[in-house]
């Protein structure tokens, strides 16, 4: 379904995208729907809330701003040891998280979930370091590609099989700028 990209008039549909499958006033009224929630939630608390560098930027500072209680915030980065092994979910740590979180309640916010392979390693790293609690937020779930099933407390769309980017989302570190996720076109794949 092809439709007009409903944001910011000024900013036409960038000239690689074929189709908007998500605009900008979309995201936006769906983190609002999850700062809500995760405000309730959390009220009386001070969670931790942590994402993974890069994507999860442009969500993390939108969801942070619709949530009304106290947080922290911390960040980790991995690599993936090789194209091969990111399908096995073999991922490094290559920045931690600078705070404990010990007896803390961690919320950790992603912005796509694929095959659910380097979340679950992630998350049984996090649960060595015994938080209170740890729950899930992503904004993207890609269901049909699910290896591992990974209990998601907050979810935002469900994403359909096709190569998408923008609002953190990248090919090749280009077009996380997009405020709207749309479908690449297969021309600039190459």
């Amino acid at each position: 379904m092809t439709r007009e990209y409903q944001g910011d008039p000024t900013m036409p549909v960038h000239a690689d995208i074929s189709e908007v499958l998500f605009t900008e006033a979309e995201i936006q009224a769906k983190v609002k729907e999850l700062g809500r929630q995760i405000s309730e939630d959390y009220r009386g608390k001070t969670p931790i809330v942590v994402g993974v560098l890069k994507g999860v930027l442009f969500l993390l500072s939108d969801l942070l701003r619709s949530i009304d209680c106290q947080v922290e915030l911390d960040v980790l980065a991995v690599s993936s040891y090789s194209p091969e092994t990111r399908n096995q979910g073999y991922v490094r740590i290559i920045k931690d998280l600078e705070m404990p979180i010990q007896g803390r309640h961690v919320l950790f916010v992603e912005d796509v979930i694929d095959t659910g392979l380097t979340l679950n390693f992630l998350l049984n790293s996090l649960r060595t370091r015994e938080p209170a609690s740890l729950e899930v937020c992503v904004l993207f779930d890609r269901r049909s590609r699910r290896l591992i099933d990974i209990p998601l407390k907050y979810r935002g769309f469900e994403l359909p099989e096709r190569f998408v980017v923008g609002y953190g989302l990248d090919y090749r570190e280009k077009y996380r700028h997009l405020p709207y996720v749309g479908v690449l076109k297969a021309v600039a794949l190459d």
